[in-house]
């Protein structure tokens, strides 16, 4: 494997309030099903009749395969504009609607706070991540503690 640089956004390129929208992950009825099966295997994930009997009223993707196509977006797009150096966790996950195949999901993410470490060349950066459908709805959020180098 060729050595590859990393390219890491430093935290003083944040501001309170800047907002990134990006990614367009179409959901399809194979992945649903191939997810669920593997680590969400509710019927309303994995069978289309039953599933008209749920509260969803048809297959749906498991909210945790909607976080984890949420994370290959924003992988996507740290190719793209630069990465972080990981982070410690999410807070606040909340499923707001159904995400069902044939939707495409996007992200929206708002800085809402910025932390510099007192002892680290590190800072942290509160995000509020956003998932909506083509439609614009949100379908999921939550809030995203990134680490990021300082100058």
């Amino acid at each position: 494997m060729a050595e590859e640089t990393l390219n890491f956004i430093p935290f003083e390129r944040f501001e309170i309030g800047q907002v990134q929208e990006f990614g367009a992950y179409e959901v399809t009825r194979e992945e649903v099903i191939e997810f669920a099966g593997k680590y969400d295997p509710q019927f309303f994930h994995l069978d289309e009749e039953a599933a008209k009997q749920s509260l969803f009223g048809g297959l749906c993707a498991s909210g945790w395969h909607t976080c984890a196509m949420t994370m290959a977006m924003m992988v996507e797009n740290m190719d793209k504009t630069g990465r972080s150096l990981g982070s410690p966790g999410i807070d606040a996950l909340r499923w707001l609607k159904p995400v069902y195949p044939g939707e495409v999901l996007s992200v929206r993410m708002e800085v809402l706070e910025l932390t510099a470490s007192k002892s680290r060349p590190i800072g942290f950066v509160k995000s509020k991540v956003t998932v909506l459908n083509q439609d614009g709805v949100p379908v999921m959020e939550f809030i995203s503690n990134g680490i990021f180098p300082r100058g």
